[in-house]
Order: C-alpha cells, then sequence, then structure tokens
C-alpha cells in the first residue's frame, strides 16, 4: 500500500488520515531501508572478508590470534567508527588497506546510517509542507464520499467532462479502495464520511460540490446531516437504493438524489416492450459515446427565441437557480443568463462553456 501523507496517517489499524496522490513513482519507505540496510551489510560482508584473507597480519592482544570472531569483532566496531584498539594491523599492507580500503567502507557505512534517519525527517517535513499547500489552495473543489462502483463512474463523468483531477477529493473508508483511489491519481481522505473531523480533512466546507456515492442507504443519509452541519452552502448529490431514502436525502439537504433501484427497475419495464428504448437511454448514461446529456450557455443569437430553434434537441432550460423542463410553457423564450439542458451527439458535439 502506498504510505500516505499526514502525520496521523498509516497503513491500518483503521486510523484516518489524508493521502495525496504522488508526483512521480517513488519507492516506499520500507523498500528504501531494505535497499540502505542490504548496502550495510554488504559492506560489512566485504570487510569482515579482508580482515580474515589477513587475519596473519593484526595482532590480537588477548591472545594474539585473530580468529573469524575477532575478525567480524573488528569490521563491527571498525565500521562503526567505535575503535577500541585491542585489534590491530601490525604489518604495512595491512595498514596500507586499512587506510586506502577499509576507511573510505567506514565513511560510507555511516553516511548510509545517518542517511536513512536524514531521509526519514526530511520526507516527513516534506509531507508536512506538501499537505498544508494542498489544504491552503484547495477550494471550489468536488468531493466524492465513496469509491466503490457508484463514486468510481461519478468520478469518471467528472474527468470526461474535464473536471481536473486536483480538484477531486475522495472520501473512503475501506483501505482497498482508498488505495484504488489514491492509485487513480486522486487526493483520499480515509475514514468514514459520517464523522464531521474526516469532511473537514477533505475541505468539504470549502467545496463547490459533494457526491454521497455510498453503499448503504442509512450512511447515506447520515453523510448527507453531517455534510449539511459542516457545510451548509454546499450543494449535495447523492445516491440511494429507495425511493424512500432519497426523501430522506432531500429533507437533509440533497439538492438531487439518484435511486438505482427504481431506475433499473424501470428500465426493466420499458425493455418489455421497448427494448430499443433502453438502447438510447443506456447510450446517454454511457457519457463519451453515441449520445450524451450536455448543458452549456445560451449564445447571442439564441436570445429571445424559443428553446426549440436552438439546432440541438433541449431537454430543459435552467433559469433563476432552477431547471425548467422542455415542456414548461414558463420558460417562454430564452433569456441571457439561461442555460439549456440538450441532448449531443458524439458525431455533432457541443463543448461545455
Amino acid at each position: 500500500m502506498a504510505d500516505r501523507a499526514g502525520a496521523g496517517a498509516s497503513a491500518g489499524g483503521g486510523r484516518q488520515g489524508l493521502r495525496l496522490p504522488r508526483l512521480t513513482p517513488r519507492r516506499t519507505p520500507l523498500t528504501s531501508i531494505a535497499l540502505r540496510l542490504g548496502l550495510a551489510l554488504l559492506l560489512l560482508l566485504v570487510n569482515w572478508g579482508l580482515v580474515l584473507l589477513e587475519s596473519d597480519q593484526y595482532t590480537d592482544n588477548a591472545d594474539g590470534h585473530v580468529s573469524v570472531i575477532d575478525a567480524l569483532y573488528y569490521t563491527t566496531v571498525t565500521l562503526s567508527t567505535t575503535g577500541y584498539g585491542d585489534i590491530t594491523p601490525v604489518t604495512e599492507q595491512a595498514r596500507l588497506i586499512n587506510a586506502l580500503v577499509v576507511t573510505p567502507m567506514r565513511l560510507m557505512f555511516v553516511i548510509i546510517l545517518v542517511g536513512t534517519t536524514l531521509s526519514a525527517l526530511t520526507e516527513r517535513s516534506r509531507t508536512e509542507i506538501r499537505v498544508h499547500r494542498w489544504k491552503a489552495r484547495m477550494r471550489d473543489h468536488v468531493v466524492v464520499l465513496g469509491y466503490g462502483t457508484k463514486g468510481r463512474n461519478a468520478v469518471r463523468a467528472l474527468r470526461l467532462r474535464d473536471h481536473p483531477a486536483a480538484r477531486i477529493v475522495v472520501v473512503e473508508a475501506d483501505h482497498a479502495a482508498a488505495s484504488r483511489a489514491s492509485a487513480d491519481g486522486y487526493a483520499v481522505v480515509i475514514g468514514s464520511a459520517t464523522h464531521k473531523s474526516v469532511l473537514l480533512e477533505a475541505q468539504v466546507e470549502r467545496a463547490r460540490t459533494a457526491i454521497i456515492a455510498l453503499d448503504r442507504d442509512d450512511t447515506a443519509v447520515l453523510a448527507a446531516l453531517t455534510l449539511r452541519r459542516v457545510a451548509p452552502h454546499v450543494t449535495v448529490l447523492a445516491s440511494s437504493r429507495e425511493a424512500a431514502t432519497a426523501e430522506l436525502l432531500r429533507e437533509s439537504g440533497a439538492a438531487s438524489v439518484v435511486v438505482s433501484s427504481e431506475t433499473a427497475g424501470r428500465l426493466l419495464g420499458l425493455a418489455t416492450d421497448s427494448p430499443d428504448a433502453v438502447s438510447v437511454v443506456e447510450d446517454m448514461l454511457s457519457f463519451g459515446s453515441g449520445l450524451d446529456l450536455d448543458e452549456r450557455v445560451v449564445e447571442a443569437s439564441e436570445v429571445g427565441r424559443p428553446p426549440h430553434a436552438c439546432g440541438v434537441p433541449v431537454v430543459g432550460v435552467w433559469r433563476g437557480g432552477r431547471m425548467l423542463r422542455y415542456s414548461d410553457p414558463s420558460i417562454g423564450s430564452l433569456q441571457p443568463d439561461d442555460r439549456i439542458l440538450y441532448v449531443a451527439s458524439r458525431d455533432d458535439p457541443q463543448p461545455l462553456r
């Protein structure tokens, strides 16, 4: 599992924390430490072998003979710069090798040990600075609660509409799903979406939109209530399995609720007599191919004209903070600040403005 940014972050234990996406691929801390320790062990073994090969050119103050254990002892105290002096090189050759070979190895050994500590401290400081900068600049973003099937597809639709990945924050309690979101390049807050502290970590009070894509309806309602308390001005979009929960979500402050069970049931009923109509609906639900629902501002040439004169199938007009359906007689003529919701074709796309 990728290491997590933030002082309180850990790979397990159920602890919450913020995990930012990696800018560049990097080894995990355990891998880096293992490599450093492996190199230090290699230096120790090489030095030990050198002493064993020239053991007759060393003297031990205890018995004058340097055994295998004595050579290992001498190697460890030498590389660690302890140097008790009880075993010493007595010939010029041994002293020359000690000066030209062993001494550089001793310095490398110390650098490896000290470098590991400095690297850990530097990484921690760098992470804290990065998290601080992320929190300072994060605003008008989208917070997605849950990265299961619904959450992943919601994020995919945002990305297909050119919503920047840096402006998407995922809140997920499951560590496996959180790892997937992090690997996909999104900032992730690990923890329950019903906890105030978790939502505050995601900077939800400065977000533009919060999408509730949780698996359980009761958890979705609690998350909506918590969102309304923490960020009363954020636009909340939610999904639920049952229609009864949808009403509770709307009462909890959700501006729009998608009921998955009712939607699936209606499509199944429609498919009984009109399977081709279901294909059209599925095509429209699959953003980026075939028919798509899109939105744009009214052009100057369209102001004062009816919606059907826009040259595209208009299904609704967004005016004064509410959506007017295409059949609403109050639409009348299009106004300068209107936005139209229309059916776009993959072969004749019109960009979102």
